[in-house]
């Protein structure tokens, strides 16, 4: 059964290890930063920064707050992107873990109204055009591995595991969150592998932590791309025939 991740921001001391663990197995530069008033570094994810702990100061119920959200693809369980490529040698689904998985030929497809289409502003862009994104350590899963950001994580914000039991696991963290934060909620929990819990609003996070329906637009490519499938299909399968 595919995978899904539980990030429980309630647990989340904003210590990066999560941010540093992904730069680390996947081999990418640190970025130069510099002071932006922020202890978030860097700014924004990046064609090299796939998870990016965004750090916000909040006054909630007339208390000030520092609200952390690592941030990383949500692994959409029909995501549009792929929807808006329409090309699976370029964006696919893995079948076993669900991971959302970009190769080099997105560089061949239309890089503005893919990252356009995902509502959670993700992908980003090489110079090149190449796109890139968290892969949900898919290496590291395929072997029996937790992906590295789980399992550097100190505090137990961070889970991963089959879908089912990662819901469940979310249900019970909400219940004992909703003890002390009366807003508490998971975000976009049927939509998306990678199961967020708040203890606030959920746009107090970031702009983009929450998909709204009024904001997901279909861009005409991906309409066009959702008609002609099926006809795509038939027509490879007649190829291979």
């Amino acid at each position: 059964m595919a995978k899904s991740f539980l990030i429980d921001t309630t647990l989340c001391t904003g210590c990066r290890g999560c941010q540093v663990a992904c730069k680390q197995w996947h081999d990418l530069p640190a970025e130069p930063t510099q002071n932006m008033g922020s202890f978030q570094n860097p700014q924004d994810l990046s064609f090299t920064t796939y998870k990016l702990v965004r750090m916000q100061e909040q006054v909630v119920g007339n208390k000030l707050r520092w609200l952390f959200f690592p941030e990383q693809c949500r692994h959409c369980i029909d995501a549009p992107c792929e929807a808006t490529a329409g090309e699976p040698t370029a964006i696919f689904t893995d079948p076993m873990t669900g991971a959302v998985l970009y190769t080099a030929i997105t560089k061949e497809l239309p890089a503005e109204e893919i990252i356009e289409s995902c509502p959670y502003n993700i992908p980003r862009m090489a110079p090149d055009g190449t796109l890139a994104k968290c892969d949900m350590c898919q290496d590291r899963v395929e072997n029996g591995l937790l992906p590295a950001c789980v399992k550097t994580c100190p505090t137990g914000a961070m889970n991963f595991g089959e879908r089912d039991e990662v819901v469940e696991m979310a249900n019970k963290h909400l219940m004992m969150a909703r003890k002390k934060f009366k807003d508490a909620n998971l975000i976009d929990v049927d939509t998306i592998r990678v199961i967020y819990l708040v203890a606030h609003k959920p746009e107090l996070y970031h702009d983009f932590a929450m998909a709204s329906n009024a904001e997901i637009g279909i861009t005409r490519h991906m309409a066009l791309q959702r008609m002609f499938r099926p006809f795509k299909r038939a027509g490879a399968q007649l190829m291979r025939g």
